[in-house]
Protein backbone atom coordinates (compact mmCIF):
# COMPACT_ATOMS: atom_id res chain seq x y z
CA UNK A 1 0.00 0.00 0.00
CA UNK A 2 3.00 2.41 0.53
CA UNK A 3 2.73 3.75 -3.23
CA UNK A 4 6.20 5.53 -4.29
CA UNK A 5 5.93 9.44 -5.40
CA UNK A 6 9.52 10.04 -7.25
CA UNK A 7 8.09 13.80 -6.88
CA UNK A 8 8.37 14.04 -2.96
CA UNK A 9 11.59 15.29 -1.72
CA UNK A 10 14.16 13.39 0.09
CA UNK A 11 14.10 13.72 3.51
CA UNK A 12 16.95 15.95 5.47
CA UNK A 13 20.24 13.71 6.58
CA UNK A 14 21.63 13.70 9.56
CA UNK A 15 24.83 15.59 10.65
CA UNK A 16 27.41 13.45 10.19
CA UNK A 17 30.87 14.13 13.44
CA UNK A 18 33.12 16.04 11.42
CA UNK A 19 30.84 18.47 9.90
CA UNK A 20 30.40 21.84 11.96
CA UNK A 21 27.68 22.02 14.25
CA UNK A 22 26.56 25.72 15.16
CA UNK A 23 26.43 25.29 18.57
CA UNK A 24 30.28 23.94 18.67
CA UNK A 25 33.14 26.20 19.44
CA UNK A 26 35.42 26.51 16.40
CA UNK A 27 38.90 24.86 16.75
CA UNK A 28 40.75 27.66 16.42
CA UNK A 29 40.29 31.44 16.50
CA UNK A 30 38.91 33.44 19.02
CA UNK A 31 35.89 32.22 21.37
CA UNK A 32 33.70 34.93 22.65
CA UNK A 33 32.67 34.43 26.17
CA UNK A 34 30.94 37.68 26.77
CA UNK A 35 28.77 39.17 29.81
CA UNK A 36 26.55 41.80 29.54
CA UNK A 37 27.81 45.31 31.02
CA UNK A 38 25.10 46.74 32.91
CA UNK A 39 27.30 49.73 33.94
CA UNK A 40 30.45 51.73 33.16
CA UNK A 41 30.73 50.52 30.00
CA UNK A 42 31.43 52.31 26.59
CA UNK A 43 29.78 51.54 23.61
CA UNK A 44 32.68 51.58 20.44
CA UNK A 45 31.83 51.42 16.82
CA UNK A 46 33.24 48.31 14.55
CA UNK A 47 34.07 50.83 12.01
CA UNK A 48 36.75 52.09 14.69
CA UNK A 49 37.72 49.34 16.49
CA UNK A 50 38.63 47.57 12.93
CA UNK A 51 39.42 50.27 11.02
CA UNK A 52 42.00 49.61 8.38
CA UNK A 53 43.91 52.26 8.58
CA UNK A 54 44.23 53.08 11.95
CA UNK A 55 47.16 51.92 13.71
CA UNK A 56 46.83 50.20 17.29
CA UNK A 57 47.63 53.11 19.07
CA UNK A 58 45.16 55.66 17.46
CA UNK A 59 42.34 52.73 18.18
CA UNK A 60 43.46 52.53 21.40
CA UNK A 61 43.34 56.45 22.29
CA UNK A 62 39.86 56.87 20.74
CA UNK A 63 38.44 53.82 22.35
CA UNK A 64 39.80 55.76 25.70
CA UNK A 65 39.21 59.23 25.09
CA UNK A 66 35.69 58.14 24.26
CA UNK A 67 35.38 56.04 27.65
CA UNK A 68 36.40 59.07 29.78
CA UNK A 69 33.64 61.83 31.16
CA UNK A 70 32.83 65.09 29.19
CA UNK A 71 35.58 67.88 30.37
CA UNK A 72 38.90 65.53 31.14
CA UNK A 73 41.81 66.48 29.50
CA UNK A 74 42.73 64.23 26.51
CA UNK A 75 45.90 67.15 25.45
CA UNK A 76 49.52 64.82 24.58
CA UNK A 77 51.24 65.93 28.24
CA UNK A 78 48.15 64.40 29.97
CA UNK A 79 47.82 61.03 27.89
CA UNK A 80 51.56 60.45 27.93
CA UNK A 81 51.58 60.90 31.55
CA UNK A 82 48.87 57.86 30.90
CA UNK A 83 50.21 55.24 29.02
CA UNK A 84 53.39 54.47 28.62
CA UNK A 85 53.88 55.70 25.41
CA UNK A 86 56.04 58.84 25.26
CA UNK A 87 54.49 62.18 24.20
CA UNK A 88 55.68 61.33 20.13
CA UNK A 89 53.94 58.19 20.05
CA UNK A 90 50.64 60.18 21.37
CA UNK A 91 50.76 63.48 19.35
CA UNK A 92 51.12 60.89 16.58
CA UNK A 93 48.11 58.78 17.10
CA UNK A 94 45.93 62.14 18.11
CA UNK A 95 47.21 63.34 14.32
CA UNK A 96 45.69 60.19 12.82
CA UNK A 97 42.43 60.41 14.20
CA UNK A 98 42.11 64.16 13.32
CA UNK A 99 42.81 63.00 9.67
CA UNK A 100 40.16 60.46 9.73
CA UNK A 101 37.58 62.83 11.65
CA UNK A 102 37.50 61.10 14.73
CA UNK A 103 38.96 63.71 16.33
CA UNK A 104 38.90 68.06 16.03
CA UNK A 105 41.26 69.91 18.27
CA UNK A 106 41.03 73.72 18.56
CA UNK A 107 43.71 75.89 20.16
CA UNK A 108 42.40 78.94 21.90
CA UNK A 109 43.60 81.71 24.08
CA UNK A 110 41.50 82.07 27.65
CA UNK A 111 41.09 85.53 28.94
CA UNK A 112 44.33 85.21 31.13
CA UNK A 113 46.54 84.57 28.12
CA UNK A 114 46.80 80.84 28.52
CA UNK A 115 46.49 78.40 25.22
CA UNK A 116 44.27 75.45 25.78
CA UNK A 117 43.26 72.96 23.44
CA UNK A 118 39.28 71.49 22.81
CA UNK A 119 39.03 68.46 21.73
CA UNK A 120 35.80 67.00 20.37
CA UNK A 121 35.96 63.61 19.97
CA UNK A 122 33.49 61.57 17.06
CA UNK A 123 32.24 58.10 17.97
CA UNK A 124 30.92 58.43 13.74
CA UNK A 125 33.05 60.49 11.97
CA UNK A 126 31.03 62.63 9.31
CA UNK A 127 27.80 62.83 11.71
CA UNK A 128 26.98 65.35 14.47
CA UNK A 129 24.77 65.17 17.55
CA UNK A 130 22.44 67.78 15.77
CA UNK A 131 21.54 66.35 12.17
CA UNK A 132 23.04 63.14 9.83
CA UNK A 133 26.23 63.58 7.59
CA UNK A 134 24.42 64.38 4.57
CA UNK A 135 23.74 67.94 6.71
CA UNK A 136 27.15 68.81 7.71
CA UNK A 137 29.87 67.52 5.47
CA UNK A 138 29.94 67.27 1.52
CA UNK A 139 30.92 63.74 -0.18
CA UNK A 140 34.01 64.70 -0.80
CA UNK A 141 34.65 65.15 2.74
CA UNK A 142 32.30 62.28 3.64
CA UNK A 143 34.72 60.58 1.01
CA UNK A 144 37.64 61.46 3.25
CA UNK A 145 36.40 60.91 6.56
CA UNK A 146 34.76 57.26 6.01
CA UNK A 147 36.77 55.75 2.48
CA UNK A 148 35.40 52.36 3.90
CA UNK A 149 31.59 53.69 3.65
CA UNK A 150 30.09 53.64 0.61
CA UNK A 151 27.79 57.18 0.03
CA UNK A 152 24.10 57.02 -0.16
CA UNK A 153 22.35 57.86 -2.96
CA UNK A 154 20.82 61.55 -2.48
CA UNK A 155 17.12 60.94 -2.58
CA UNK A 156 14.34 62.69 -0.61
CA UNK A 157 12.18 60.29 2.02
CA UNK A 158 8.54 59.54 0.90
CA UNK A 159 5.69 61.32 3.13
CA UNK A 160 4.46 59.44 5.57
CA UNK A 161 0.80 58.80 5.26
CA UNK A 162 -1.71 60.96 7.29
CA UNK A 163 -2.91 58.43 10.23
CA UNK A 164 -5.57 60.80 11.95
CA UNK A 165 -8.23 58.92 14.06
CA UNK A 166 -11.23 58.74 12.00
CA UNK A 167 -14.72 60.25 14.01
CA UNK A 168 -16.08 56.49 14.48
CA UNK A 169 -12.69 55.23 15.91
CA UNK A 170 -12.36 57.96 18.39
CA UNK A 171 -14.99 56.54 20.91
CA UNK A 172 -12.82 53.35 20.53
CA UNK A 173 -9.71 54.86 21.57
CA UNK A 174 -10.65 56.59 25.38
Amino acid sequence: MAAQHPNAPTPATSRTPDEDHPHEQPLAGVVHDNVRHTKSFTVVGNHLVQHKHLSLLAIGLACYIQSVRQGTSVDIKTLAARFPEGPTRIAAGLRELEKHGYLQRTCTRTSTGRIVTRTVSRNRPGHSGSGSARETASPAELRRLRPWLPIPASRPLPRLPNRSPSPSSAGRLA
